[in-house]
């Protein structure tokens, strides 16, 4: 179960709240787009405490991790950028130039490249992080949500929102390998396990488990309202999915294939991301601002 562990007070703002964020495994460190204020908050996971704004990131939405590079990319949807910051040392390293709305984020490990998913033109752009450059560019079918690279296959998925499908890109030449309908209204948020199972948090208030080996869906379990990010907690074998209405977090159980736990967060709190190695859930409240801190005991 999870059990509220402490809140780290963040920046204020005036309207708006947080995006995409993730965690820096080897030092705990939490990375968050702060959507508001144009920036990226660093939350210390190991003290519970603010410890920097890097600066600099209009419309601050996808944040993504590098977990063996130490870096981190954050995508500046309002410049058309991605950021790269040092993990470590949290300076800026590059701007790079992506598209017009950069927002999905996914890192091909194997080849050292990020996938950026485009909500205006509709693009994925496979990025070379080492000198910005833009190496392919593929158009998708429709509006991309979020997006993970899946290493047992070597392809990337990307959720579209309408058609509502899941499309599979190869990673070494981003040809398309096939699109995955969706029955639920509305793929968002995405998440693969160890075993070839996407999750895909639809609009239509349903967490919709694929098959990405037999190519079929399994099931669609409900969830209590339109949701955005969710991540995979492989020791537990659950999944988390936030809604901003009503303002919640589910843990469902897979092997239960239903949600055995609620957490009330705050109105609008659709994003929080989960460290793997100490087990904490970090939930971004946009009305305090703030992050609450759980922790499974």
């Amino acid at each position: 179960m999870l059990k509220r562990i402490g809140d780290v007070t963040l920046p204020a703002h005036g309207s708006g709240g947080f995006d995409h964020a993730d965690v820096h495994l080897a030092s705990g460190r939490v990375f968050v787009a702060h959507t508001a204020n144009g920036t990226v908050e660093v939350i210390d996971g190991e003290n519970l405490r603010h410890e920097k704004t890097v600066e600099g990131c209009p419309e601050a939405s996808g944040i993504l991790c590098a977990q063996k590079e130490g870096l981190v990319f954050a995508a500046a949807r309002g410049a058309g950028k991605i950021l790269t910051v040092n993990a470590k040392s949290l300076d800026l390293v590059r701007e790079s130039q992506a598209g017009t709305k950069p927002n999905g984020l996914a890192w091909d490990s194997k080849r050292k490249r990020l996938l950026v998913a485009d909500v205006f033109d509709e693009n994925a752009r496979l990025l070379d992080p080492s000198d910005g450059q833009v190496l392919l560019t593929k158009k998708l079918d429709g509006r991309p949500r979020w997006c993970v690279y899946d290493m047992a296959d070597d392809r990337f998925l990307i959720n579209v929102k309408e058609p509502a499908t899941v499309e599979v890109l190869k990673a070494d030449t981003f040809a398309l390998l096939s699109s995955f309908p969706v029955k639920t209204a509305g793929p968002h948020g995405l998440a693969i396990d160890e075993v070839g199972r996407a999750y895909v948090a639809c609009d239509g208030k349903a967490l919709v488990i694929l098959d990405m080996t037999g190519r079929s869906e399994q099931t669609a379990i409900p969830i209590a309202g339109p949701p955005d990010v969710v991540w995979y907690n492989m020791r537990r074998q659950a999944i988390y999915c936030a809604a901003g209405d009503p303002g919640i977090v589910e843990v469902i159980d897979i092997r239960a294939g239903g949600v055995v736990e609620r957490l009330e967060t705050e109105e609008g709190a659709h994003t929080f991301a989960f460290d793997q190695v100490r087990q904490r859930l970090y939930t971004f409240l946009p009305k305090t601002c703030r992050a609450r801190v759980y922790e499974e005991v």
